[in-house]
């Protein structure tokens, strides 16, 4: 009796000396290799490429590995996240790893900074969901606008956007443009290059134009701090009575000024005439 217990003793000491063996064998390094862009940008996609390495080992029978969706990431529906392969038998360009790429998109609340992301994989020779966690590098560098129309001039037929940046970051490269339209007739280049703008900084851009009373739509776009050319559409309303009194008081003192002057040349004028007349009487005289 002694022997039969010792017997099935020693038969259970081998089999578990034989699995944690076999699970010991079986390790995986799992790590994140690439981030595009980086940093990410919330509301924009981002490539995720990890590597897994141990894939070689037969030993660890089925391998699953998940993404897993939550906060900052966001999947689009029908989003495979899942990869499951059998040990051993993956080879690419000879390579004893597995590489597993992913495109989600970042939360557009997702706060700038390092944020966890977490995976979790599985072998066959370990019964429990083993998980691991990265850093998604986030920074919002889109930029925003306000744009409002500081003058217009029906003489000279210049209209003035004043254009402000709101956001955290600076840009490079502005350029405003008008496309064609029905409430504005462009004379002349569509286009206003107008530069480099820090945050919280404003500048100008003024085209020749014939605007009609209604909405005008504006595209512009910009460099923003990670070279990427970025594009956005504002419109702004153009209401032709906020100028009418402005250019009604620009003619009535051009009028006056024209008046000012044509009054000044006349007494200059007939002052010379006054003093030629004057030299010619004494001349006279002295004959």
């Amino acid at each position: 009796m002694k022997k039969s217990i010792l017997t099935v003793f020693l038969a259970l000491s081998i089999l578990l000396s034989f699995a944690f063996t076999s699970a010991s064998l079986c390790e995986l390094d799992i790590s994140l290799i690439n981030q595009d862009p980086y940093p990410a940008i919330p509301g924009d996609y981002v490539k995720l490429v990890f590597q897994i390495k141990g894939v070689e080992n037969p030993e660890c029978g089925k391998i699953q590995f998940e993404l897993l969706e939550q906060y900052p990431l966001v999947f689009d529906p029908n989003f495979q996240s899942k990869i499951t392969i059998e040990a051993g038998t993956y080879s690419r360009d000879f390579s004893s790893f597995l590489i597993a790429p992913y495109k989600v998109r970042v939360d557009e609340n997702a706060l700038d900074g390092d944020n966890p992301i977490e995976i979790q994989y599985k072998t066959s020779s370990i019964s429990t969901q083993l998980s691991k966690q990265f850093n998604l590098n986030i920074d919002d560098s889109r930029a925003d606008f306000e744009i409002h129309i500081k003058d217009y001039d029906p003489v000279t037929k210049e209209i003035t956007f004043e254009i402000l940046n709101i956001a955290e970051s600076d840009v490079e490269a502005l350029t405003l443009e008008i496309p064609k339209q029905n409430n504005i007739i462009i004379k002349g280049a569509k286009t206003n290059i107008v530069g480099d703008l820090d945050s919280n900084d404003y500048t100008t851009a003024t085209f020749e134009a014939i605007p009609q009373k209604g909405e005008i739509t504006l595209q512009i776009s910009y460099t923003d701090t990670i070279n990427k050319r970025r594009f956005l559409e504002k419109t702004v309303t153009f209401e032709p009575e906020y100028f009418e009194d402005r250019v009604n008081g620009k003619q009535k003192t051009s009028i006056w000024l024209y008046l000012f002057w044509i009054l000044l040349i006349f007494f200059v004028i007939r002052h010379f005439y006054a003093r030629y007349k004057r030299k010619k009487k004494l001349k006279e005289k002295r004959k």
